[in-house]
Order: C-alpha cells, then structure tokens, then sequence
C-alpha cells in the first residue's frame, strides 16, 4: 500500500461497533474479530490515522477496549496493483461531478480494488471527500459515471435514477443481425445464474427492457446503440448475447472464459456513451456526451 498518498477523511470508511469482550486495547480486539488483518497492517493504519472513533478521534495502538464503541477504518488492499489508465473530467460543480471511467477502472471499492478506483482516485484529484456515485457501470465498460457532489442536493439527484427519468445511451460493438427489423425492445426476466457473478434469462414476468438500436454496419461487427429501460445487472450484455450478438470482447456472455488478466488491448467494447436528464434543481435540460470511443 502507498503510504505516502495524502490521507482524506471520507464518508466511504468501513464501520464496526466493537463486540463484548475483555480486550485491553481496541487493538487487541480488531485483531481477533478480523482475523484476515495482521496486527503489523492494523498498527500501520493506526499509526497514517485511519483508524477513528465516532467523533473522529484517532485511535492508538493504547486506545483502551470499550464495547460498543464505534470504529471507522479504511479499507486496504496490501501492494494493490496500478490500473494503467486515466479518467477524464467532463464537468464538475457544486452538485454535480461527471468523468469519463476508462475501461478496466472499477467505480468503487470492490474486492481486491480500493484505492485504484474511479471514486477514491476523484475524491483525491478533485479533494472532495463527499462524492458519490449516482449510479454505477461495470468495471469492464467504459464512459460516463455521474456522482453527487453534495450531501444537501443529493437525494434530488438519486431520485432520477430511482424514478426513470434520466435517458442512458450506450454504444456497443457486436455481431451483425441482419434478419432482425431496428429498432426494437428487448424485454426478459433476469436472475443471477452460476457462478454467482453471471446472469441468465428464465421464464416469467421480464424485470428487464433494452431499447436496440442499429446505427452503423461495418464489414465485421455492428454498432448499437443501446438504451437501458430498466438496470438489471449485466442488462446490456445478456440482451446481446440473447440476440445472437454478444459484445465483442465479451469474457461472461454468452460463454464464460477461462479466467485470466485484464487484456488492455481487446476490451468489452461497451461504452457508456451519453446521459440526459431535466435537472431537479434549475429545471433546465441537461446532456453529458463521453468522448471516448470503441
């Protein structure tokens, strides 16, 4: 872990209320109740404040134990691997933050990603810790990721997403489907599938709908335009690949590849291309267009 990164108090720290017990220090029980973490990591979080009590104070390695007491901690992945890629900043203001999410970058912390997402590596570039993300696109795709800025006009915002009224366009490179008539409705039931990260389509009342579009023919592959009704996990994806066009570079759908590293060099070729909405506090139209491109 880089130790020399600058240290911000955000609003992402885990928390855990300590559990009865007969600890001298907070130290002594953080070890027990996670077992995964060496004492050595806990004193080093410690010792770069990243480990608080409720009000914020810093806990020491002499903190005496106290049941109940609430702890947060930051997360941490040990030498966590360098993403080589760059997001960009579309826009940036005193509610909104939109930045255009290269692929390969995770939005949040997941796994073995913590600092190397898009949400800690913005709350760093822009030193805002009270950013969060609106919504979410898979580590694989590319695009736009919008986040709240501020706490206070947050839940406005959220409520666009909750309520359908933001437009979310997608491109995607796939297979042509020549014997199929554009523009047309893709509506399923999705459920998670096996393993537990992939999803299927089954029988019954659909709980998903894509709007497709065909916009360009190539000699290879089509591109599409790809509009999400609704935001089922790995909608966009299942969808294709229902269709008879999975995504180019497409490792889940419709067959699981073998695992492997990230291939820099042939990406999921599904970008996150555009966001329309009628903004909830001026009232006024508002259009975000990525500038990447598949």
């Amino acid at each position: 872990m880089n130790s020399s990164a600058p240290f911000i108090r955000d609003v992402h720290a885990s928390t855990v209320h300590l559990a009865p017990g007969e600890w001298d220090t907070v130290l002594d029980g953080l070890c027990v109740q996670f077992g995964t973490i060496s004492r050595a990591q806990w004193l080093d979080r410690m010792a770069r404040g990243r480990v608080m009590d409720g009000q914020g104070g810093t806990i020491t390695p002499h903190t005496p134990y106290r049941a109940g007491l609430r702890i947060h901690y930051y997360r941490e992945v040990v030498d966590e691997v360098p993403i080589p890629v760059v997001e960009n900043v579309l826009h940036v203001d005193a509610h909104l933050v939109v930045a255009d999410k290269p692929h390969f970058l995770p939005v949040t912390p997941a796994g073995g990603f913590v600092e190397q997402t898009l949400l800690r590596r913005l709350i760093r570039r822009l030193d805002n810790p009270d950013l969060v993300p609106l919504h979410r696109i898979d580590r694989l795709t590319a695009g736009l990721v919008l986040f709240s800025a501020n706490p206070s006009s947050r839940a406005a915002y959220q409520a666009l997403f909750r309520e359908r009224r933001i437009d979310k366009r997608y491109e995607a490179l796939a297979p042509a489907l020549p014997a199929l008539a554009f523009p047309l409705q893709r509506r399923s039931r999705i459920i998670a599938g096996e393993p537990f990260f992939r999803m299927q389509e089954v029988e019954g009342e659909p709980n998903s709908e894509t709007r497709i579009e065909s916009i360009e023919h190539g000699d290879g592959h089509w591109r599409y335009a790809l509009h999400p009704v609704t935001g089922r996990k790995h909608q966009l994806r299942v969808h294709m690949a229902a269709l008879g066009a999975p995504i180019a570079g497409d490792t889940l759908y419709p067959v699981l590849a073998a695992q492997s590293a990230d291939d820099h060099q042939h990406p999921l070729k599904l970008l996150a291309h555009g966001l329309m909405f009628v903004d909830p506090l001026s009232g006024k139209p508002r259009r975000f267009k990525s500038q990447l491109a598949l």
